[in-house]
């Protein structure tokens, strides 16, 4: 059989139609593609994908139960490492991970591992099988996981399978981290996919308990004095937006990507009057930014009604850190791409609302400490961009409470939590940490991996104290 070298294409909605509504864009594979898809696979004998996945899902042996057709086994397969396959399918960067180091992506494209796993893994949840509660032992440990965010989901998941009892905090009124507040409806559907696995959890035996801030509802402190814990793992995420201190952040019409998308994702407000939290957005927007949070809050942006969407990024497409396929996504809706534009003052009218962004041209200079080219200003080259609406999607950074009030835990000068990058472990016993609060925003991915990790620390840790 002849090798084919280009992934089976992933069906979409077209450009035109989806950028004026909230649904999901990637439709997923159908069987006969899956399969076919699958059987692109080589069945290398030393397979060099599952390296590349962080958290070591068995890749050759779930795509070899594809190509037999056995959906369930190969489900089975990928929940023996992931605690959030189908969340995993659509937003992991396979392209940079698993899928990078694929030895078909020598000779043409690499086989779509991130696509066959979100069909399987949308196979066992249209099936609606009853998820069978796990029977905990009457003395069996207890575990406190603060943020019910992709580490935290990770780490809870794992631990209550191993035994133990799971008690997830979570500040908002919602589980689901940034997957609920950050990643947007036509990325990942929420009701449809982020609030089944979590409910698949709590059918397991997980209590979720929201509204809980901890840090002023309780401390670490209190959670493993009288609360009764034996151990604590902290995955409270990046949720503190940056800023770039230009003159007229301060304006109205100007928001942090945060705001601007836990209104539209978590509190719906791209469903405003039948959810009851409104959201301006002008004709003309632009995003600061080049990540996917950037893309997100673009493409939501012009969903929402803005007849004009820029994305303002000071460096140039080849350093764009958004993954290809977003930006891609972007392009076909119409984003307009103003790269190697630097913001340096948001100008306002007499009202104090924003009325245009003001710009200064860029070169690249010599690589700097992350490897990419420097951006350099050309001096003389500011012009004005006409905008009424500025969002910054310039990175997140760790929010202080549970680390302001947990004395013998180590934080680093940014603020994250410092934690042994193989075991999770804090300078303070019994307490682990994991995900973008210690490494900073990163991808949903190495989170998982991190509460991965510290489920095993904390199983080797509570046995080592019976």
């Amino acid at each position: 059989m002849a090798l084919i070298l280009e992934k089976h294409k992933m069906p979409e909605q077209d450009p035109q139609v989806r950028a004026h509504n909230f649904q999901e864009v990637a439709l997923g594979y159908d069987e006969e593609t899956a399969v076919a898809e699958a059987n692109r696979c080589l069945g290398c004998k030393n397979p060099q994908c599952r390296p590349g996945c962080p958290v070591g899902i068995d890749i050759p042996a779930f795509i070899a139960k594809i190509k037999e057709r056995d959906f369930d086994s190969a489900i089975e397969i990928i929940k023996e490492s992931s605690s959030l396959p189908a969340v995993c399918g659509r937003v992991c960067p396979q392209e940079n991970q698993c899928e990078k180091n694929c030895v078909l992506s020598h000779k043409g494209e690499s086989v779509a591992i991130g696509r066959l796993e979100r069909f399987v893994a949308d196979y066992q949840l249209a099936k609606n099988e009853e998820v069978k509660p796990i029977e905990f032992a009457p003395d069996a440990q207890k575990v406190a996981v603060i943020g019910a965010g992709p580490s935290g989901l990770t780490c809870a998941g794992d631990l209550a399978r191993k035994g133990y009892r799971v008690t997830v905090f979570e500040a908002l009124h919602v589980a689901g981290g940034v997957l609920s507040y950050g990643i947007p409806e036509f990325r990942l559907p929420k009701d449809k996919i982020v609030q089944r696995e979590v409910d698949n959890l709590k059918k397991m035996g997980v209590e979720i308990e929201v509204n809980c801030i901890a840090g002023r509802l309780f401390t670490v402190d209190e959670l493993m004095g009288e609360m009764g814990y034996d151990a604590v793992f902290v995955g409270t995420g990046a949720g503190l937006p940056h800023f770039m201190n230009i003159p007229g952040e301060n304006l109205n019409g100007v928001y942090s990507s945060n705001e601007f998308l836990t209104r539209c994702n978590l509190m719906k407000a791209y469903d405003f009057p039948n959810h009851a939290t409104p959201i301006r957005i002008g004709k003309k927007v632009a995003v600061v930014g080049g990540g996917n949070v950037a893309m997100d809050a673009a493409r939501t942006s012009l969903r929402l009604g803005a007849d004009k969407v820029y994305i303002v990024y000071r460096r140039s497409e080849a350093e764009l850190p958004a993954r290809a396929e977003e930006v891609h996504h972007a392009k076909e809706e119409g984003i307009d791409f103003r790269l190697l534009n630097n913001p340096v003052e948001i100008i306002g009218d007499e009202n104090g609302w924003v009325k245009a962004l003001k710009c200064i041209r860029m070169e690249l200079g010599e690589p700097d400490a992350s490897g990419r080219r420097r951006p350099v200003a050309i001096e003389g080259s500011e012009f004005e961009l006409d905008v009424d609406t500025v969002i910054m999607a310039i990175g997140n950074g760790p929010n202080p409470i549970v680390a302001s009030t947990t004395p013998g835990m180590e934080t680093n000068k940014r603020g994250n939590i410092v934690a042994d990058e193989e075991t999770c472990a804090t300078t303070k016993e019994g307490v682990f940490a994991g995900g973008d609060i210690v490494t900073g925003a990163a991808t949903v991915i190495l989170a998982m991996g991190a509460g991965k990790k510290a489920a095993a620390a904390i199983d080797k840790y509570l046995q080592s104290k019976k």
